[in-house]
């Protein structure tokens, strides 16, 4: 019997303990103005212990909850970055409980009567590249991001052949939001004309990117980061600017305006943000020309002058969602949109004196050329992201398509008269040249953090590209327009690319290493399908990347860096076509291009904020423009052909002075040595070298009453690429002021760039047959007003920034 009692009264006890209820307790953590409040740590504490039961993280939309819990009395403690820490009153649970909103008082509130004001510098310098925080700046307000780059250390504008450099070496990779832009040459100086810097946050070179970056570019990466919004909510920003133009015997219609709204609405698990802006843009340029032809029995001395009035309207578009399937994974759409048409008149006079046979004549070409170019894109993107258990490790997919169109129409009517004036012949020409272009592409990446210090990174990636071109010249004879066999043309490439890479990285207490490879197999097809040549080519090319960081102590560290680029002829330069210019110059593409290869070595010094580094590039078949030049019909055909070695080296020094407690400066000097080699350069030996400084400062002003002002100045000395030369120092002094109101959500800034009118470009080429001079005055000079009003809640992180998989090829789609 005794031990019968003890059985049934084990029983008793265990059913009991195996029927005690689990409960639940759930809830929602807002802040003040009961806007939800997402990931803020949640910590279970069992009283009268005070022992921790449970942690979580709350959801997007602020949510928490806390299973399986024993019967019994808790406190509940908060915690999230820019709020107090608050703990409930005690919670008896002995049933599920839905608790009523936890308020979290934000920081800001309990600060009400303290300012802090802090800014980043308009030049920031990190470990890996150069940001300028375009957002912030005064100077940049107005700009176009063309206008910007200007200013940028280190980088050059060369407005005479439509090419943008990083310490003064060629091949640019333009990347927006990651996104590799798709046009170059003219194209992408038209379209960064054509965006305003109100649409820019900052401006990011990469001077030596790691392997997982696609490998285009020699000189490295300008990536343009537009804005996002910040915040969960709605919110987001507006922003308009105008601009006028200051130059002596310019036109009076030299203003440009823009308006651009960014929205960004982020609450449960969506995530939809979008862009719209609207861009007009003018420019002029006067060019003139000297050049001069020989035959044994003529010599003849060219005087063009060129008179080019831009004038464009874009409009650009973004839309895109980001759907969290959970806490890890991620998954998202965007389309991109953008369509600018460009108006030209260009207006030359050509003044021809020849002397023959001991007399000298003079004659006249007088040409109006009209030309209308419509340009469109449109990208989609489809992207998935997981994050694993393990911090830092994650799985990313992106597959894209971009779709261009690139048409234009030209018509050139030419008068040619004699010496004593009289009209003696009329030409009538027009050209409609047609490019489409669509590129689909797919790329994986995996990142794999081992522990704290080793982290391994690898991925692939495929793009197949096609690119349409045609090509209609006609010539109005007889009373009709006559099709020009010898010009027109159709021109189709087809361009297929699969990558792999790999990176590998270690820190140690005072040292970091970073070792990477990447593979790119090519294969590419040029069909000239009028003359029936093609041009098929099979390539592997291997890149490798390494970066080393040693740090002497918590002021002084070294960097080392090696890395081989590649920039690939964009497909413009490979179609054949002759482009027809004026009666006496043409342009032509070249099939037979071959890509450049670049190796870049760098070593650096760091102390404090100061640094300072040397820099060597080599590169093989550099891709250059040659002018040749026929003393007979005494045309000029400018064509791209491969130099066979250019090397650069480079001195630069970053100093930042904090001159008083309201007046910051930053310092950027380069020094570079330029060097170029090729054994049978249009059939003769060249060798050229120069010497090259430039320099960049900005003075950055904190005046009462939240006024700012900033002054920046930049300078070029002459230079030389390939066999082109320029020949005068640019420089150029820019200003504005700030005034920020609505606590500083509303920002009005005036702004003069050029303030004294001394930005314009000489320069001459003189090799072989080719002596030629050119000075090219520029609409330089603007003033700027710009206002910018931002709404809403901006202070939660926003929405990742996505990178896309066409970011190698989307900068090598230019026309002529």
């Amino acid at each position: 019997m005794k031990n019968l009692l003890v059985l049934l009264t084990c029983l008793l006890v265990c059913g009991t303990s195996f029927a005690q209820k689990l409960n639940k307790i759930s809830g929602k953590i807002t802040n003040e103005q009961s806007e939800n409040v997402p990931y803020a740590i949640v910590k279970l504490v069992h009283l009268p212990d005070s022992s921790l039961v449970k942690s979580t993280s709350a959801d997007l939309n602020g949510g928490f909850a806390f299973e399986e819990i024993k019967t019994g009395a808790y406190l509940l403690s908060v915690n999230m970055v820019g709020y107090r820490t608050l703990t409930t009153a005690q919670v008896i649970v002995d049933q599920d409980v839905k608790l009523p909103a936890i308020k979290i008082e934000s920081v800001a509130k309990q600060l009400k009567e303290i300012t802090i004001q802090g800014k980043k510098p308009y030049i920031e310098r990190k470990i890996d590249k150069t940001v300028l925080n375009v957002e912030g700046s005064i100077v940049s307000s107005g700009n176009s991001a063309l206008e910007l780059l200007e200013k940028a250390p280190g980088v050059t504008v060369d407005r005479q052949n439509d090419e943008i450099k990083l310490n003064n070496k060629s091949g640019i990779t333009v990347m927006i939001d990651g996104k590799a832009n798709f046009l170059s040459g003219a194209d992408v100086t038209t379209l960064l004309s054509n965006m305003s810097s109100d649409q820019i946050a900052t401006i990011e070179l990469i001077t030596n990117p790691s392997s997982k970056y696609d490998a285009a570019g020699a000189a490295g990466i300008i990536n343009i980061k537009l804005k996002r919004n910040k915040a969960f909510g709605t919110n987001g920003s507006l922003s308009l600017n105008t601009g006028q133009g200051f130059m002596p015997n310019f036109p009076k219609d030299m203003y440009r305006v823009g308006l651009s709204l960014t929205l960004n609405h982020r609450v449960n698990k969506w995530n939809i943000y979008g862009t719209g802006a609207f861009n007009r843009k003018v420019g002029l340029n006067n060019i003139n020309v000297l050049r001069n032809t020989l035959t044994s029995s003529l010599a003849s001395s060219f005087n063009q002058n060129f008179e080019r009035n831009t004038k464009g309207v874009a409009y650009m578009g973004k839309l895109g969602a980001d759907y969290y399937l959970s806490d890890k994974t991620v998954i998202g759409v965007m389309v991109d949109a953008n369509t600018i048409n460009s108006d030209l008149n260009n207006v030359s006079q050509t003044h021809i004196s020849e002397m023959q046979n001991s007399i000298a004549t003079s004659n006249t070409v007088n040409q109006l050329a009209l030309s209308d170019s419509p340009v469109g894109n449109l990208t989609a993107n489809f992207n998935i992201k997981h994050d694993f258990n393990k911090e830092g490790t994650s799985l990313t997919f992106d597959a894209d398509y971009s779709g261009f169109s690139n048409e234009k129409n030209d018509k050139f009517d030419a008068q040619y008269l004699n010496n004593t004036g009289t009209l003696t012949k009329t030409t009538a020409l027009r050209n409609f040249t047609d490019a489409q272009i669509n590129v689909v592409a797919a790329k994986s990446d995996f990142t794999w953090a081992i522990n704290k210090t080793v982290k391994v990174e690898t991925g692939l990636k495929s793009s197949y590209v096609v690119t349409h071109n045609d090509l209609i010249s006609e010539e109005y004879l007889a009373g009709a327009w006559k099709n020009d066999v010898g010009k027109s043309n159709s021109f189709i490439y087809k361009e297929n690319i699969n990558a792999a890479y790999t990176n590998f990285a270690k820190e140690w207490k005072k040292w970091q290493i970073q070792l990477g490879l990447r593979a790119e197999y090519t294969h590419s097809n040029g069909n000239s399908v009028t003359s029936n040549k093609v041009v098929d080519r099979n390539y592997l090319s291997l890149f490798p990347t390494f970066f080393v960081n040693q740090n002497l102590n918590k002021d002084n560290s070294i960097n080392y860096s090696f890395s081989r680029r590649v920039d690939r002829p964009n497909y413009q330069q490979l179609n054949p076509f002759v482009f027809y210019m004026d009666p006496y110059a043409l342009d032509e593409g070249n099939p037979y291009l071959k890509p450049q290869f670049t190796y870049n070595y760098e070593v650096g010094y760091t102390y404090k904020e100061i640094s300072f580094s040397l820099n060597y590039a080599d590169t093989k078949d550099m891709i250059t423009q040659i002018s040749q030049q026929n003393e007979e019909t005494r045309i000029i055909n400018v064509i791209r052909k491969n130099l066979g070695r250019a090397q650069t080296y480079s001195a630069n020094l970053y100093f930042p002075v904090k001159v008083t407690k309201f007046w910051r400066m930053q310092n950027n000097v380069s020094m570079f040595f330029l060097k170029f080699d090729d054994g049978n350069l249009e059939g003769a030996k060249y060798t050229a070298n120069k010497v090259a400084y430039n320099l960049n400062t900005n003075h950055a002003f904190t005046l009462p009453q939240n006024f700012s002002l900033e002054l920046n100045f930049w300078l070029n000395t002459p230079s030389l690429k390939g066999v082109e030369q320029t020949t005068i120092t640019q420089y150029a002094l820019n200003a504005g002021i700030q005034k920020s109101l609505m606590n500083k959500k509303l920002k009005i800034r005036l702004s003069m760039d050029d303030i004294f009118l001394t930005n314009h470009w000489e320069g001459k080429l003189q090799y072989q047959n080719v002596n030629l001079n050119v000075v090219n005055r520029y609409l330089s000079r603007r003033g700027a007003f710009s206002v910018n009003y931002a709404f809403g809640n901006q202070n939660v992180k926003s929405a990742r920034n996505r990178n896309t998989a066409t970011d190698d090829i989307k900068g090598r789609a230019g026309s002529n």
